[in-house]
């Protein structure tokens, strides 16, 4: 079984997920906002496992380095977006006030992997538009969206590596799910794929 708790960190409001397989006792971590007292207060003792980036905007990838030496972590993110860990710029850190700590990959994954965690596993979807390297993750009956998929909405694209085109397509491999996940997005409120579906002006 499954447990999940989130926080919202930072400036930006962002959702940072801790996902815990009871029959392990391993824990993995839904982007890394930041490494402040609040982030470490809610990894507390947890078996961190896997570090699981959505992308790598600043506001998604400020604490990675400091909790990856902190719990021995592994840091996954795509191969397109894997440079962002290393570049303020590319980050955007530096052309919006943000915060960029250098940090680097464990893992690279790309659509279709599968990375193993506990008596679960962890399911990788390539979704371009907000970045080129955007991923989403489904674990269980969770769907990890980052800045591909909000509550009735969906992420910017008029950012370097943005694509309008290629979030439409990203949106429709969603919308083809046929499981009604629960929906974790990046930033604001939870939703599900079902609801999404009916709702979202972007996904018909």
């Amino acid at each position: 079984m499954l447990k999940l708790k989130s926080i919202v960190l930072g400036e930006l409001q962002n959702n940072c997920y801790l996902v815990t397989d009871d029959e392990s006792g391993k824990s993995l971590l839904v982007d890394c906002t930041e490494a402040s007292e609040k982030m470490l207060d809610f990894i507390g003792s947890a078996r961190l496992e896997y570090i699981l980036l959505t992308h790598g905007h600043f506001d998604h990838i400020g604490g990675v380095g400091e909790i990856r030496k902190k719990y021995g972590a592994k840091v996954v993110i795509s191969r397109e977006d894997e440079g962002m860990l290393s570049s303020g710029k590319r980050s955007l850190a530096v052309f919006c006030g943000g915060v960029h700590n250098n940090a680097e990959a464990d893992i690279t994954v790309g659509d279709g992997d599968v990375l193993p965690f506990g008596s679960e596993e962890i399911r990788v979807i390539s979704t371009p538009g907000h970045t080129k390297g955007g991923l989403c993750y489904i674990i269980g009956d969770f769907l990890f969206t980052g800045d591909t998929l909000f509550c009735c909405d969906c992420g910017r694209t008029d950012f370097p590596g943005g694509s309008f085109e290629e979030m439409k397509k990203s949106l429709a491999r969603l919308a083809s799910l046929e499981k009604n996940y629960t929906v974790y997005p990046g930033h604001d409120e939870f939703s599900t794929l079902d609801f999404e579906k009916e709702n979202n002006p972007y996904m018909k």
